[in-house]
């Protein structure tokens, strides 16, 4: 909300504040003048505090010349709403004595009492005055300039909690737009993290077929280029659909076969009620270069791979399951990095919206991951 609108917010506020006490004296035009200036300095007050006090030093949390100078205002503008109000000395002047010889007549001591049968001394008890039940305190509680500054004193209290508040909301929403932005930067730096370790173990599967089989090799390049340009190209969004997810790694599990002419014992089951359901790209795949890097697969003799995924309309369900090498495995110089990355991803893309579960026996690990997709 700008100032202006703020500043119109409030004097519309006071305005109709204003509007339901008139409306409760039977002298209106009387009660508008004895107020017109106290209404004017509130306007005034508001102005001050919106445009050049808040922004000046409560915004940057300099709070003690805040409140003493806005202090100071509020007496100077009780003082001059007192100074120039119907009771005040700039508007209760005197006025010349009437030239009229009927005015001139000696006071009747009669006159000015209200009507009704006289008492029987003859004269007429005076009205009540309300003042005189009142104390020294009471009188001074009572006075205008007293009234002015309490008045004053709850606009000022009104427009600074609404600037406190407006300002809050404000450095909220700059912080929840910096939040993004560094999560936003981590992220790229993540998937950043996971290209070159896919572009490595690739080349690296690559070269080995080529020693092998020519005709396997041309192959396996198509597979990655397939792989890669998912990679180049889909990753760029926030979500992509489960099925590019699924085809990369069907051509992943392609390419790691073409390494031999025998059967490697590979499991895979992909359900998805809808294929087209959206999850965060490279997700998935760091887990199945884990199972195949720990599992031994090469050696197809007691050992197996089993990758099983199903989807529906809000949850996907991912589990991954592989036998854990009896010989232990090198890990390669740029690896390592795969499921911690995927853990931290997990955390920034579906805070509370997903359950990793990893377990680990003698010879099997397990990993099961569910994604609430709708929640």
């Amino acid at each position: 909300m700008k100032a202006m609108k703020r500043i119109l917010f409030q004097v519309l506020f006071w305005t109709i504040v204003w509007v339901i006490m008139a409306l409760g004296h039977k002298d209106i035009p009387n009660f508008i003048a004895q107020n017109s200036v106290i209404y004017v300095l509130q306007i005034a007050l508001i102005s001050i505090i919106t445009l050049s006090l808040a922004p000046t030093f409560l915004n940057r949390k300099k709070k003690t010349p805040f409140i003493i100078i806005g202090l100071g205002i509020i007496i100077l503008c009780a003082f001059l709403s007192y100074q120039f109000s119907a009771d005040g000395p700039f508007k209760n002047r005197p006025d010349r004595p009437s030239k009229n010889i009927q005015d001139q007549r000696p006071p009747n001591h009669l006159e000015g009492l209200p009507p009704g049968p006289p008492p029987q001394d003859g004269r007429r008890k005076p009205p009540p005055n309300p003042q005189k039940n009142l104390t020294q305190f009471g009188k001074a509680l009572n006075s205008p300039f007293l009234i002015n500054f309490l008045l004053l004193c709850i606009t000022f209290i009104l427009t600074t909690v609404i600037e406190v508040f407006l300002f809050a909301k404000r450095k909220e929403a700059a912080l929840i737009l910096s939040k993004t932005e560094t999560l936003e930067t981590e992220l790229k730096l993540l998937k950043s993290q996971i290209n070159p370790h896919f572009l490595f173990n690739a080349l690296n599967n690559i070269y080995s077929l080529s020693a092998i089989d020519t005709q396997k090799t041309q192959e396996s390049i198509s597979y990655l280029s397939n792989m890669l340009r998912y990679v180049l190209y889909e990753c760029e969004r926030p979500f992509v659909p489960l099925q590019k997810e699924v085809d990369y790694i069907n051509d992943y599990i392609k390419l790691f076969s073409l390494k031999s002419s025998k059967t490697y014992p590979i499991k895979t089951q992909f359900t998805m009620d809808d294929p087209n359901i959206e999850i965060a790209p490279m997700l998935l795949i760091p887990f199945v270069e884990n199972a195949f890097k720990h599992s031994n697969i090469e050696s197809i003799q007691n050992t197996f791979i089993k990758i099983y995924i199903n989807a529906t309309q809000d949850t996907i369900t991912f589990k991954v399951e592989n036998t854990i090498a009896n010989v232990h495995t090198e890990k390669d110089t740029v690896g390592g990095i795969g499921l911690e990355n995927v853990k931290k991803r997990l955390a920034i893309v579906y805070p509370e919206k997903h359950t990793l579960t990893v377990l680990e026996g003698i010879d099997v690990f397990q990993v099961q991951l569910k994604i609430k997709t709708n929640a």
